[in-house]
């Protein structure tokens, strides 16, 4: 559990599916999400999270993801000021990627981080 208010999880704990009940959220920047992404994550930079609220689904746990876990954490601290539920993924897409986890690009090609 994290101090900040939400939890922190590592990535051995976070789905490896995404849908209705999971949202994978990955607030990089557009050229980092191109280079490659995990695959059914929301992407939505965390400039625009304020303006794109409708594209989160309040009703689900989202998993906030960033590079390395710097700006996950503040959107986490943002979306869970609003109520969300939300965990924030230590390490990042680093972490991600390190674990064997799939990166793709948008074409569905493999990606990297």
């Amino acid at each position: 559990m994290s101090d900040a208010g939400f939890p922190s999880v590592s990535i051995d704990v976070v789905p490896t599916a995404f849908g209705a009940e999971y949202v994978l959220l990955d607030v990089r920047e557009d050229d980092e999400w191109a280079l490659g992404h995990a695959p059914g994550a929301v992407h939505i930079p965390l400039e625009d999270v304020p303006a794109r609220l409708d594209d989160v689904d309040i009703d689900a746990e989202i998993f906030v993801i960033c590079r390395n876990g710097g700006r996950s954490r503040v959107a986490s601290q943002f979306l869970v000021e609003l109520g969300y539920d939300v965990v924030n993924v230590n390490g990042g897409m680093v972490a991600w990627q390190s674990a064997g986890r799939e990166v793709v690009t948008d074409d569905g090609e493999p990606g990297a981080v």
